[in-house]
C-alpha cells in the first residue's frame, strides 16, 4: 500500500470511529460534560440533586411503553453499524469484535465473577460517595409500576451493556490497534471515554468508571472475549434497575 493510500486509509478509519461515536457515546459523553457543569454550576449542592435512568415518558401506560421500546431500538443503531463495518465474510463474522459464538457457558461464568468482583466495590463507592457530595442521588428505575416495568428495565440494561460493551471495548480496540496505538493508551482512552459519559451522575462516577474501564480493557486485551464483559454489565445495571426499590430504604 501507498503512503497516500495509507494516509486515505487512516483518515477514513478516524471519520468512521467519529462517526459511530458521534452517533451515541461520544455524544453522550459532551452532554454528561455539560451536564455536570450544570450541575456544578447550580445553586442546589450536588449531593441535593437527583438524576433518573429511566424515567416515564408519558402519563399513559400504553404510550409508556412504546416510548420506552421505540427509544430501547433505536439507541442500538450504532452497535448495528459496528457490527455493519466489522463483519467478516469468513466465520467467525464478528471475531474482531471479540465474539466467536464458542465457550458461551465459560464466558458467563467469568462475567458472573466480574459482578461480584466490582458490583460491591461499586456500591460502596457510590454510598461514600454520595457521604462526600461527589454522586448526585441516582434513582436507576423512574419507571411507575406496571406488568412490563421489569422486562423494560432488563431491556434498558441490555442496551446499556450493547452498547457500551461493544463500542468501548470490541470497535475501538480493534480500530484503534489498526491505527498504531499500544496496548495501553487504548485502555487508558477508552476507560477515559467510558468515565466520561457517566459524568452526569457526579465526580464520584468519573472515578468509579475509569476504575472499572481500566480493569475491563485490561482484561478484554488478555483474553480477546467480548461475552463475559456483555455479561457482568447486564447483570450489574439489571441487578440496580430491578432492585434499587428494594435496597434505597437500606442506604445510608
Amino acid at each position: 500500500m501507498s503512503s497516500e493510500s495509507a494516509s486515505v486509509s487512516r483518515a477514513r478509519t478516524w471519520w468512521e470511529i467519529a462517526i459511530v461515536l458521534g452517533l451515541g457515546l461520544g455524544e453522550s459523553a459532551i452532554y454528561a460534560i455539560v451536564q455536570l457543569a450544570y450541575r456544578l454550576t447550580d445553586a442546589t449542592p450536588l449531593a441535593d440533586q437527583t438524576t433518573t435512568l429511566n424515567p416515564s415518558r408519558s402519563d399513559r401506560e400504553v404510550f409508556d411503553l412504546i416510548y420506552q421500546v421505540l427509544g430501547i431500538g433505536f439507541s442500538i443503531v450504532p452497535v448495528l453499524l459496528v457490527c455493519f463495518v466489522m463483519w467478516q465474510s469468513a466465520r467467525p463474522h464478528l471475531g474482531r469484535l471479540g465474539l466467536d459464538g464458542t465457550r458461551v457457558g465459560r464466558d458467563a461464568g467469568h462475567g458472573i465473577l466480574l459482578v461480584l468482583a466490582i458490583g460491591i466495590p461499586g456500591l460502596a463507592l457510590y454510598v461514600g460517595g454520595r457521604m462526600l457530595g461527589l454522586f448526585v442521588a441516582v434513582d436507576p428505575a423512574g419507571l411507575d409500576t406496571h406488568w412490563w416495568t421489569v422486562p423494560v428495565l432488563l431491556l434498558s440494561a441490555a442496551r446499556a451493556s450493547i452498547i457500551e460493551e461493544f463500542v468501548v471495548l470490541g470497535y475501538l480496540f480493534s480500530r484503534l490497534r489498526t491505527l498504531g496505538w499500544g496496548l495501553w493508551p487504548i485502555i487508558i482512552a477508552t476507560s477515559v471515554l467510558r468515565a466520561s459519559y457517566h459524568l452526569y451522575q457526579g465526580p464520584g462516577a468519573f472515578v468509579g468508571n475509569l476504575a472499572m474501564g481500566l480493569l475491563f480493557g485490561w482484561l478484554f486485551a488478555r483474553t480477546g472475549r467480548l461475552l463475559p464483559f456483555l455479561v457482568a454489565h447486564f447483570l450489574i445495571d439489571g441487578i440496580a434497575f430491578v432492585g434499587y426499590p428494594f435496597v434505597a430504604p437500606l442506604l445510608p
